[in-house]
Parts: C-alpha cells; sequence; structure tokens
C-alpha cells in the first residue's frame, strides 16, 4: 500500500508530496510541528497536543493554517488513509512561501501544512521497554526557547546520532552547571533513593512533553511524590531508577547513563507503574 501524506490542501502519494523550495521551513526552519500518538486508531491526548502547537504558533507569529475542526478532520483521515492503528501523526506548520530574506515577508505569506502518519510497533517497544535502555549525556547547546516546538533540531539530531554512534538509545542534554535539561527527543527523569520522582520544571528550558503532563497524572494516581527541580548528572548516577518520556516512548525506563547502571541496572518499579498506568490517564479521540 501507498502511504499518503496531506500536503497543503491534498492528499498525495509519500512519493510524489513535495514543497516548494523557497517553503521559509526549508530555509531557515521557520515552523513547528506536533507528535500526536494512534492508538487503536484513536488519537491519543489530541485536545493538549492542539493547545501546545497554537502556543507555539502563537510564539513564531504564524496564523493556523486552517480551522481546529478542519484539522482535527485532516489529522483522521492522514491516519485513516495510511491504516494506521497503532503509530503516530507528524503535523508541520510552516510561515510558507518565500523570496529568502531572514526577516518575515512583508506581504504575508500562506502557511504550509504537511501531514503525515506511520506505523509504530508496540509489541517490540514492549518488548525494549522491559529490558530498558542506555543514554548518554551530551553539553546543551541549543537556544533559549526550546519550549517552542520548532523544526529548528540540529543540535538534537547531533545528540541523537552521537548517542548511536555510542550505542545508546538517547541522549540527555547537560547545562553549563552540570544539571540535565531534557533529552533530544523526550523528557528525563529520575527517581531518587528515597523514591522521589524528579524531574526539570517546564520552564524556557525544556519542551513541556505531553506525555510529561499525563505522567504527573499518573503519578498523583499512584500517591508518588514529585519534585521539579533541576537534577545532576551525578544524582542520576546514584539514583534508584531514571526513565525517559515522549509521545512515541511513553514511559521508557532508562537502565545505564554514559555506560553506568542506574539503581540494579534493570527497569525499575516505577517507571514500570507508570509506563503500565500511563493510557488509563491519558484522553483518547
Amino acid at each position: 500500500m501507498s502511504r499518503v501524506a496531506y500536503v497543503n490542501g491534498r492528499y498525495l502519494p509519500r512519493s510524489a508530496a513535495s514543497v516548494n523550495i523557497e517553503d521559509r521551513g526549508y530555509q531557515f526552519a521557520d515552523g513547528i510541528y506536533e507528535v500526536c500518538e494512534v492508538r487503536g486508531s484513536r488519537l491519543v491526548d489530541e485536545r493538549r497536543h492542539m493547545q501546545r502547537l497554537e502556543r507555539s504558533l502563537n510564539e513564531l507569529r504564524i496564523r493556523m493554517p486552517m480551522s481546529p475542526a478542519a484539522l482535527r478532520i485532516v489529522l483522521r483521515e492522514t491516519i485513516q488513509r495510511n491504516r494506521v492503528v497503532d503509530g503516530i501523526v507528524y503535523l508541520q506548520i510552516t510561515r510558507g512561501v518565500a523570496r529568502r530574506d531572514h526577516a518575515f515577508p512583508v506581504t504575508p505569506t500562506r502557511p504550509s501544512i504537511v501531514v503525515t502518519a506511520s506505523r509504530l510497533d508496540f509489541e517490540k517497544a514492549e518488548a525494549v521497554a522491559s529490558e530498558g535502555i542506555a543514554v548518554i549525556t551530551v553539553p546543551d547547546n541549543r537556544w533559549e526557547r526550546v519550549d517552542i516546538k520548532s523544526v529548528s533540531l540540529l543540535p538534537n539530531v547531533l545528540a541523537k546520532q552521537t548517542a548511536r554512534e555510542q550505542s545508546a538509545k538517547e541522549a540527555w542534554f547537560v547545562d553549563d552547571q552540570g544539571r540535565v535539561t531534557e533529552g533530544s527527543s523526550s523528557n528525563a527523569w529520575i527517581v531518587t533513593r528515597n523514591g522521589k520522582v524528579v524531574t526539570r520544571p517546564a520552564d524556557h528550558s525544556i519542551l513541556k512533553g505531553i506525555t510529561r503532563t499525563v505522567v504527573l497524572d499518573v503519578m498523583r494516581a499512584q500517591g508518588l511524590e514529585l519534585e521539579e527541580r533541576p537534577f545532576t548528572v551525578e544524582e542520576a548516577y546514584a539514583a534508584r531508577e531514571a526513565f525517559l518520556t515522549s509521545a512515541s516512548q511513553i514511559v521508557m525506563p532508562v537502565v545505564r547513563i554514559n555506560g553506568r547502571p542506574i539503581g540494579n541496572g534493570a527497569p525499575g518499579l516505577v517507571a514500570s507503574a507508570l509506563r503500565r498506568d500511563f493510557h488509563r490517564h491519558a484522553e483518547f479521540s
């Protein structure tokens, strides 16, 4: 079956889908994106993703290319045309096409929109989660507004590639004070020796993950104690557990950081319980 993409009002085979070479997303990374989980052919936490989408657009002063109701239809149609039961839907909106100039176009442009949907093997993901993953740490060299879900991801790309070259699944960024900010495509967490769950506050130094938000609800339901504060790499080494969260990985246990085992070197009870209960607290639409 040919995969299908929605591009600026048309559903096209992926092989024929394209954007203009002067699209500002291509020229300047002048755009934003969202990734939403699809589970059982239904969108997970769509409302929260759309709220974050609108916030990111407002921060970059890009207008919505269509009404929220129309966008919901496009997302579902793209999922259906690709026959995605379990997977992700990817949405990207840029400022549009204009003559190359760093400043905003004098004449307002029509925003460009691309939507794709892909299948994910959740059975394989469960097998990975049962073993846990390794992460490495890298210096945080990103701009100061990573709270905006911008398509400007080159530092993240380089960090992820470094992780791959070191046989790890993720890279955690570390600020100049030795404190973990977040992963290249995830939020970072630890569980201290006394059982407190620690993650960095959702300020301008991290992206406020939708999965992160739901996990906070799961934690409250499970009676876990939260500390929203930065934690150091040394604290992570000494932690009872570590894990990361993202739309595609849900809650993923981290069992090694920079080659050093965390806790007993196996997925911990807290991370496993959060992963188990996550979809009981997520919104389906």
